[in-house]
């Protein structure tokens, strides 16, 4: 086993198997690139030098490439696990207390997908009564959204309740206002580093080539807003008032260990989405409201691979560029309490969701906050944490 020289590193699922990548500020200063060991952040900009490790976002290190991406990491590896290394890189380890975390990468673009079938049934289940739950066209491709790059966060920034319209309640025709049903959606994101000239389609083998890294997502969701609007042409207004990702961006060489076929699908696919690499990922998450674990969704349950989304979203001949983020879904399995999100644990709002101290929810209320994180096997055996992505509900304004 691959061990680092860094005190509790190997033993908090930040340790050499992991690595993952953010930005940070000390107080006063610019921010920078870092990797996270630990209770500390490895500054690259003084540990490798590099104007890329200057900046303020990943962006210009995403852009170098695959190539690049794994020769840093290896070089990282190798200062954080050998002693020789240690007097040169031990003054650029600044503990995590000292710094603040900023959004790591720059969005350009950004899309959801709808890749969990057992999501998917529950929620045409649910909006849809006594229609087919899932369309036809589902099982034939990953169904998406384009959403709102300007409204990517990053954990710990709040959320304000979002306005909108939404049905009334007696069924008649709108009403304008807050949301009453303020949702929350564990999800998983996917980092694009290398970008692709238009008219270029994106083959789902080159998806490593592609891809840098994993993100946690939190897609909130007015469920009163998104109902209303919805048809014919999908979500709008009800999803785009903010979408929170955590600071820490896993690389894909971090979860070899996670990596399986993925789920068996039926109809196969046609060839341009045919999967040719295992790019399942057995992931298990925990969706928490105010500290209390409501929902532990699993990732190896989704329908749809990222190596097809990505195939997918390009196979128009849509271009991708450095700092693209793509979502996954809500993640949901069939068991009861492994559903990521509010609307299928309340399913609609009829089943309300027990609390410690005889609280319930149906749908979050202002103050709550809620927390996602993840878990996966690393590569030398032992287990690799996502981090985390949280947000705090507040009121509405204006």
């Amino acid at each position: 086993m691959t061990t680092t020289w860094v005190p509790g590193a190997d033993e908090s699922g930040y340790g050499a198997d992991n690595l993952p990548y953010g930005v940070f500020a000390r107080p006063g200063s610019p921010p920078r690139v870092g990797v996270r060991v630990g209770d500390h952040v490895l500054d690259l900009a003084g540990a490798l030098g590099g104007a890329e490790f200057a900046a303020p976002s990943l962006n210009p290190f995403l852009a170098r490439g695959s190539s690049a991406w794994r020769a840093t990491r290896a070089k990282i590896s190798g200062m954080l696990t050998s002693a020789d290394s240690r007097p040169a890189v031990e003054p650029h380890l600044v503990p995590l207390a000292e710094v603040e975390l900023r959004r790591p990468f720059e969005v350009a673009d950004y899309v959801d997908f709808y890749a969990s079938l057992e999501h998917a049934a529950n929620v045409g289940q649910i909006l849809r009564p006594g229609d087919d739950p899932v369309h036809p066209n589902w099982r034939h491709l990953p169904v998406a959204y384009h959403g709102r790059a300007g409204t990517v966060v990053v954990s710990g920034t709040g959320v304000v309740r979002p306005r909108g319209q939404r049905q009334s309640p007696d069924g008649g025709g709108p009403v304008y206002g807050p949301s009453t049903r303020v949702d929350a959606e564990a999800e998983l994101g996917f980092v694009v580093g290398t970008s692709t000239s238009l008219g270029r389609t994106v083959p789902v083998g080159d998806f490593a080539e592609h891809v840098f890294g994993v993100v946690l997502v939190n897609d909130w969701s007015a469920r009163d807003i998104q109902a209303w609007e919805y048809v014919p042409l999908g979500p709008f207004l009800g999803k785009s008032f903010a979408t929170s990702v955590s600071p820490w961006v896993v690389p894909l060489d971090a979860l070899g260990a996670a990596r399986f076929a993925g789920r068996e699908q039926w109809p196969e696919p046609l060839p341009h989405l045919a999967r040719v690499a295992d790019w399942g990922l057995d992931l298990e998450m925990a969706l928490a409201i105010n500290g209390h674990v409501v929902s532990r969704p699993p990732y190896s349950a989704m329908y749809w691979t990222p190596d097809q989304m990505l195939a997918h979203l390009t196979s128009n001949g849509a271009s991708l560029r450095t700092g693209d983020l793509y979502a996954s879904g809500t993640v949901s399995g069939a068991e009861p309490g492994r559903q990521g999100c509010l609307l299928e644990l309340s399913w609609g709002g009829t089943r309300p969701v027990r609390l410690p101290g005889g609280g319930e929810r149906t749908f979050l209320e202002d103050g709550d906050t809620v927390t996602l994180t993840a878990t996966a096997r690393g590569m030398n055996g032992g287990t690799i944490r996502l981090g985390e992505v949280s947000g705090t509900l507040r009121p509405a304004e204006g």
